[in-house]
């Protein structure tokens, strides 16, 4: 069903943010594998797997119209020949706003499939707030 070729993880990678931005379903589920194993978190969100769930999340957060400008920073990209695993901070921002939404950390996992880059899992969630650095020395204050 998708036509889209993406060469590389990124060029996916920057179709996503880029159908975000415009709320383009067509072209945001063009990004996803046609495949029923796509998993799908958005930020405070349960988790939703395969096409139907994922399509219905992303038609509901695009009802509203285009949607907030969004900035990517901080990428960290592992990719190996079948697989990518990019991790981002999602900058937002509201035209008209004085101030950016809450920044939101993502782990978004690209698969290389015969018809290019797809993406194949897409974790978003709110970043925690900023404090200073605990010592080195200090034990974790989690688990996980």
């Amino acid at each position: 069903m998708t036509s889209k070729i993406f060469p590389t993880a990124q060029d996916a990678e920057n179709a996503f943010y880029e159908a975000l931005e415009r709320a383009d379903l067509e072209g945001m589920m063009a990004v996803w594998a046609e495949d029923e194993e796509i998993i799908c978190v958005h930020p405070t969100g349960p988790r939703l797997s395969g096409q139907d769930q994922v399509r219905a999340s992303w038609a509901k957060i695009f009802a509203a119209g285009a949607g907030p400008r969004v900035q990517t920073t901080q990428q960290v990209a592992i990719t190996g020949m079948m697989i990518a695993v990019h991790s981002v901070h999602e900058n937002f921002t509201v035209e008209g706003e004085a101030r950016s939404q809450i920044p939101v950390v993502a782990t978004n996992v690209y698969l290389r499939t015969a018809a290019g880059w797809r993406m194949i899992v897409h974790h978003a969630s709110p970043a925690p707030a900023q404090t200073e650095s605990a010592p080195r020395d200090a034990p974790p204050k989690f688990l996980h």
